[in-house]
């Protein structure tokens, strides 16, 4: 396990409580949107990348597919399979790397789904090949995440606020970048959605693994002009609403 990746977990482990919790996480509208544009096929195989607590995973054996989740955090790993009792040996967690030897071991896979992970790791490419290398021919790639604005100032001003806010963020792409690196491994007909969604900034810095304080953090989201993907209003209340926009991206491996 890389150091980056050593740290994911051990940040993971100490979010997962509030992680689960989270609106941005757990609303079911926008789970059930991702599986509807996500298209699997009856009774597939889904590869669940960067599991989390299993909230895709569910709403994914709830469709009637199976599923194998992997993810980085012990903690994690533990509420998804907690989460997913019920649905018996149709639902498979490991903890580990999708780049290890036992995830391949239970492929092929029908279709891999990621959700809000490609930000948090250091070569999305590869992650993105991986994921492509376990589908089988004619198999499916869906990825979702949010989004950084096109313009480079823009783009490194809401990095820095991300990594200030938790020191295990990457990078954020555009919605461009992402199709173009599902491109870039081999997925064809490809298929892009783009939606909205907010977040409270302080249940989104709650939850995170800081690098600067909340005070740093809300004088430059304060400060920040009008970010596409992370664009900050204070209100009335006090608290900051902080605007973005996610992706839903799909893939077939020919």
């Amino acid at each position: 396990m890389s150091d980056h990746d050593r740290e994911l977990a051990r940040a993971f482990d100490s979010q997962a409580a509030r992680f689960e919790r989270a609106p941005v996480q757990s609303d079911p509208v926008s789970l059930a949107r991702l599986l509807r544009l996500a298209q699997f096929p009856a009774d597939a195989l889904v590869l669940d990348a960067g599991c989390g607590p299993g909230l895709v995973a569910r709403v994914i054996l709830e469709s009637g597919c199976r599923v194998l989740g992997v993810d980085l955090s012990h903690e994690m790993v533990e509420r998804a399979r907690k989460r997913c009792h019920a649905f018996g040996d149709r639902a498979r967690f490991i903890e580990g790397s999708l780049h290890d030897a036992s995830v391949a071991a239970l492929g092929p896979f029908d279709a891999s789904i990621s959700r809000y992970v490609l930000h948090q790791v250091i070569d999305p490419r590869a992650f993105l090949a991986r994921q492509t290398a376990l589908v089988r021919s004619g198999g499916i790639v869906v990825v979702s995440d949010h989004l950084a604005d096109p313009n480079p100032d823009r783009a490194n001003l809401h990095h820095a606020i991300e990594v200030g806010r938790d020191r295990t963020h990457a990078r954020n792409l555009t919605a461009g970048a992402i199709v173009d690196l599902m491109a870039a491994v081999g997925l064809v007909d490809l298929q892009m959605s783009e939606e909205s969604f907010f977040l409270d900034s302080d249940e989104w810095f709650d939850r995170g693994s800081p690098t600067e304080s909340k005070t740093t953090i809300r004088d430059l989201l304060l400060s920040a002009p009008p970010i596409r993907g992370f664009a900050p209003t204070a209100l009335e209340s006090g608290s900051i609403r902080i605007d973005c926009v996610r992706l839903i991206a799909r893939g077939v491996k020919p």
